[in-house]
């Protein structure tokens, strides 16, 4: 039996377990982390196995975008935006399926450097520039995934400390990576305001 990596970033021990099982998922889950707390968009990808049968990047891709929208609308919706998240979720499936052969590991498994691999994943549906540099921060710290420069492409995201979901390993982790969050929220507001 291979060792599968461990992670624990929802809560939920079977949604964990197909985000550390399915690649795909991985990607999907970090997708979904936008205005929406972290740990109920990693659960997404487990929601979206469950009532669609499959996290195929093949299958949802091909499925009919409004009985897919419907699969991830029904209570406990995958994100408060089911519809437009759906919607991209599929454009995701699409790329994925079309790019790398429906085998999204191919993203860092293929990259050449950390750069190259930060480029890969910005050119996905919904990755800018931060929460690219987030998703190569989480493969590295918590997959092991390290290509050469990986530290210079997501920049602060590299140090230790609990500054995004690439931090979160059990519910304390959580809970310091909401803190900082907040607090440089505050920063952020205060600088503007004064």
């Amino acid at each position: 039996m291979s060792s599968t990596p461990a992670i624990h970033i929802t809560g939920d021990e079977a949604a964990d377990r197909v985000l550390a099982e399915d690649p795909f998922a991985l990607v999907v889950g970090m997708m979904l982390d936008q205005q929406y707390p972290m740990e109920h968009a990693f659960r997404g990808p487990a929601k979206v196995l469950e009532r669609f049968g499959t996290l195929d990047p093949a299958r949802i891709a091909a499925a009919d975008p409004e009985e897919f929208a419907s699969v991830c609308a029904t209570p406990p919706a995958i994100h408060r935006f089911p519809g437009s998240m759906a919607a991209r979720l599929q454009e995701l499936a699409a790329l994925v399926q079309e790019r790398y052969d429906g085998h999204a590991e191919r993203l860092w498994t293929e990259a050449t450097s950390g750069k190259d691999l930060l480029k890969r994943v910005q050119a996905l549906p919904g990755f800018g520039k931060q929460k690219a540099q987030i998703f190569v921060a989480l493969l590295a710290k918590q997959l092991d995934v390290r290509p050469e420069g990986w530290e210079q492409a997501v920049g602060d995201y590299a140090l230790e400390g609990y500054r995004s979901v690439a931090d979160v390993v059990d519910g304390d982790s959580l809970q310091k990576v909401r803190d900082f969050k907040k607090a440089a929220k505050a920063a952020a507001k205060a600088k503007t305001a004064g």
